[in-house]
């Protein structure tokens, strides 16, 4: 006899159903309480599919949402439900996936994959058998249910399905898949792709088979007159470009001419889905050669994406000039996240380029931060710039002038972000027209459209590397004056896009704005007071990068008495749970190292704070692993950004630091930290650690003995950045405990050899660990000697970049004393040796004399004649300088 309902009981759950439906917070709350008490009862899980399949009197939402209650009591704790209620569900779903109703087929739908992911595919043999025989039913309901339930099962089981856990039975459903491709209905269809797109990324043996069926399948569904099928049809190209480009090339020509189609299809989601198609070209090797004759057709279709659509206008509300005074919506505000610190040296090329700023079109309009045809073909542009550069500019120049200087402003503004999507590849060929174009954009900064005046904030800001390299009164200044203006612009759309741009100039500019500092902060200050929330934010990374790019010329008494007071003021405003801290900790913490002795007023309070916010983390952290049930786990980047202020207090300050670490346990709690179970933590505590022993080891040495095996165990290159500054930090301690260091020698040596030898090491992790073997061996040569030839080569290819400093004084007086206890150790690899040496600009007077008695006792030993051939092998630079230098 099958489960029948009680009448009363069922009525209690149509009436819980139908208040939830309240929008009364209240009433909700009444909800939650009875559902967890009805959640007691096994078989309310038999009342809530009863009216999801069998009570059709009920109205369709009622019956969904008591679908979607289960799902989520099948998501808790499906493993605790009784056998009977399991099979009963599992056979009410099988049944009723045909529902006349198309709300009701995908609630089961979404019930029968949910049970599926639970592990249940494995438990449930009959489910996928079944829904593929489904698939042959007449009827159009049952056909379509079963589908919509296969397509959920083949996005949330993708990898299951392609196991032998289950036997393959994609070898069965994939062929099947096929077959539908060519059905009546749209809807069916259009299923059909969406499941066997699951398996293209995962190269699913079953497809690779049947690989060039699907591709013909897909070719006949070219035109499908409906959007969702042609949606499909591109994505599938898209993922097989990436996968199986051997199978594409054949056509790629059409592929080519159908993408350039679909990128203008008149449904916006094909044509966006059509437009990653260039994306994904750009990446493969192949795309100058098979796009070079399409460009002249893709680039207007390109340029012509990238305007706002009018749903954008209206979204991004367009039409609003001044929302200033408009508080932000929480929502809005994107959650930071905290980069944490790691130790890198200087080299000699200045400047380089971070590979982390990975700033791409999508600055310019982030409140749409879903991604929409204009940003991808904005961003398809850039990289396509990238592959062809300046041969891009034949095809795009001509349709620039008339968009630039266009009377309706949606054009003049694409014409804008055209401008600064190209200005990474194609710069070279730019250059000759930026004298005309920049002073352009500068005019447009103060357009009467605020979406115009946002988009030229960013497009300048991809040309600030130019601007800085010209004379400043040519364009710098212009451009300060006016981004300034715009950080106080009454739009804050406007106020965040000037921001971030003056953030990026500066960078490029560094100490070039220093004679316009007064002028500067007056205009961040001020921007204090008048920001919102969401701009807050950024207006202290814009502090924060300043600071990092003047330095010590902020440290100006007038120029602290502007900047701190606003500072510290948001800084006691803040509660120590805040997160809107930790923008607040990086600024400072710039703020710090820039002002140096200048922040000593301030240093109290923020050191104490710090200190505090470690504490709580830590404490809370503790109570969390003994009673997970009753406490919540902390946030620990609390911790990690109140390290890296502490961090840069110690570099900012130097000794001055002392007193405040006298009178605190940071060093209780540094011990703590650097045992974290997060490497974030970890990373942090070694740069702290670090820093605290070069401004104040009297602190640091008594901890030693117990610092030492953690460092030690550190040395794990699995986690980059804390073995980084772990291997730092050891070399810090080294400089400090001079010959003092012998005990703790073999505790890391090893580790360091191993790590300076691994292949594909980061460059930063390399120079840090020869710095740090180099230390070590200027401190104990005698311990440190005997594995000279273990790592003498890789030494010194990770040194010769790096521009003379105290870190590589250090560590080339160690290899030096290293080779005086071990000459034998370098002569298999001595042309490296002199290599590294010919790397030194200006050594110091004695270092000279180092490298020169090594490298005349070496010439000596092996005689003239022998030293000829040998310095033969020197390339021509070498040997000049050897010659000129040191006289060999």
């Amino acid at each position: 006899m099958d489960w029948q309902p009680d009448e009363q009981g069922l009525q209690q759950v149509l009436q819980l159903l139908k208040d939830s439906q309240s929008p009364n917070t209240a009433t909700q709350r009444i909800v939650q309480d009875k559902l967890k008490q009805l959640n007691q009862f096994p078989d309310f899980n038999n009342y809530l599919i009863f009216v999801l399949t069998r009570l059709k009197s009920e109205d369709e939402p009622t019956r969904s949402l008591s679908g979607l209650i289960l799902k989520n009591n099948v998501k808790a704790h499906y493993q605790s439900f009784p056998q009977p209620v399991a099979e009963f569900i599992k056979q009410e779903c099988l049944n009723n996936i045909g529902d006349s109703s198309s709300l009701i087929r995908a609630t089961i739908g979404i019930l029968i994959t949910t049970i599926a992911s639970k592990g249940e595919l494995q438990m449930w043999p009959e489910l996928l058998p079944q829904l593929c025989n489904l698939l042959n039913s007449e009827d159009y309901n049952t056909c379509e249910g079963a589908f919509g339930a296969l397509q959920k099962i083949c996005e949330d089981s993708a990898e299951l399905l392609d196991s032998d856990a289950l036997n393959r039975p994609l070898n069965v459903m994939i062929p099947k898949f096929l077959q539908f491709f060519k059905h009546c209905s749209p809807k069916i269809r259009s299923h059909a792709i969406a499941c066997v797109n699951q398996f293209i990324m995962e190269r699913a043996q079953a497809l690779m088979d049947n690989i060039d069926t699907f591709i013909e399948h897909l070719f006949a569904l070219a035109v499908d007159e409906d959007p969702e099928v042609r949606k499909n049809v591109c994505r599938a190209l898209v993922m097989l470009l990436e996968v199986r480009i051997d199978r594409l090339i054949p056509h790629m020509h059409s592929i080519i001419q159908y993408m350039l189609q679909r990128t203008q299809d008149s449904d916006e989601n094909v044509a966006l889905e059509a437009c990653e198609f260039w994306l994904t070209l750009a990446e493969q090797p192949i795309c100058k050669e098979v796009l070079s004759s399409h460009l002249v057709q893709l680039i207007p279709i390109l340029v012509n994406g990238m305007k706002y659509s009018e749903i954008d206008i209206i979204l991004l509300k367009g039409d609003v000039e001044e929302d200033e005074a408009i508080p932000d919506s929480e929502q809005d505000i994107k959650p930071r996240f905290h980069k944490s610190r790691t130790v890198t040296l200087q080299h000699e090329e200045e400047r380089l380029q971070d590979d982390e700023d990975g700033e791409d079109e999508d600055d310019d309009d982030d409140t749409l931060s879903d991604w929409n045809l204009r940003k991808c073909s904005a961003a398809a542009l850039d990289v396509l710039a990238n592959v062809f550069r300046d041969e891009l500019l034949p095809h795009l120049l001509p349709l620039l002038k008339g968009l630039l200087f266009h009377p309706e402003w949606v054009i003049k503004e694409s014409g804008i972000l055209v401008l600064g999507a190209i200005a990474e590849g194609c710069m070279q060929g730019m250059v000759p027209y930026l004298p005309e174009l920049i002073p352009h954009l500068i005019q447009c900064l103060s357009d009467k459209k605020a979406l115009v005046r946002s988009i030229a904030c960013w497009t300048l800001s991809r040309y600030a590397h130019w601007v800085v390299s010209q004379p400043p009164d040519m364009y710098l200044k212009p451009l300060m004056t006016e981004l300034l203006k715009r950080i106080l612009d009454s739009n804050k759309r406007v106020q965040e896009a000037a921001c971030s741009a003056f953030a990026t100039l500066e960078e490029e500019a560094c100490t070039e704005l220093v004679p316009y500092l007064s002028f500067i902060l007056d205009t961040l200050v001020f921007a204090f007071g008048k920001y919102q929330h969401k701009n807050l934010l950024i207006l202290y990374d814009a502090i924060g990068t300043l600071a990092d790019s003047v330095g010590h010329h902020l440290n100006q008494p007038e120029y602290i008495q502007k900047l701190m007071p606003p500072l510290i003021q948001k800084w006691n405003e803040l509660k120590d749970e805040d997160k809107d801290l930790f923008p607040l900790l990086e600024c400072l913490s710039s703020v710090a190292t820039a002002l140096q002795s200048g922040f000593l007023p301030y240093c109290e309070p923020v050191y104490q704070r710090c200190v505090t916010l470690v504490q709580k983390t830590l404490a809370q952290a503790m109570m969390y692993s003994q009673h997970p049930d009753q406490y919540e786990a902390p946030d620990k980047d609390f911790m990690i950004v109140a390290l890296d202020l502490l961090s840069g207090l110690a570099e900012g300050l130097g000794c001055h630091v002392e007193q405040l670490v006298a009178r605190s346990n940071i060093m209780t709690l540094l011990f703590q930290c650097m045992q974290d179970t997060m490497p974030e933590v970890r990373q942090s505590s070694f740069a702290l650690l670090g820093d605290l022993t070069k401004a104040c080891f009297m602190h640091v040495k008594p901890c030693i003995a117990e610092f030492m095996p953690i460092l030690g165990t550190n040395l794990n290159p699995e986690f980059i950045s804390v073995c980084n500054n772990a291997t730092w930090a050891i070399g810090e301690i080294c400089m400090q405990m001079g010959a003092e260091m012998q005990p703790y020698v073999q505790m890391v040596l090893n580790n360091l050899v191993e790590i300076i030898n691994r292949p594909n090491t980061p460059k930063t992790l390399l120079e840090n660990t020869a710095i740090t073997i180099g230390r070590l061996g200027y401190v104990c040569p005698q311990e440190v000697a005997p594995m000279l030839q273990q790592f003498i080569r890789p030494w010194c290819t990770s040194l010769r970049n790096i521009r003379d400093n105290e870190e590589k004084d250090s560590a080339f007086r160690g290899i030096c004393m290293m080779i005086g206890v071990n000459p034998g150790g370098v002569v298999q690899d001595f042309i490296f040796f002199c290599d590294a040496v010919a790397s030194w600009v200006s050594p110091k007077d004695d270092l000279r004399d180092m490298f020169y008695k090594i490298l005349h006792g070496f010439k000596d030993q092996v005689g003239e004649e022998n030293w000829q051939q040998f310095s033969e092998q020197f390339p021509p630079l070498l040997k000049e300088r050897l010659a000129a230098f040191y006289g060999v």
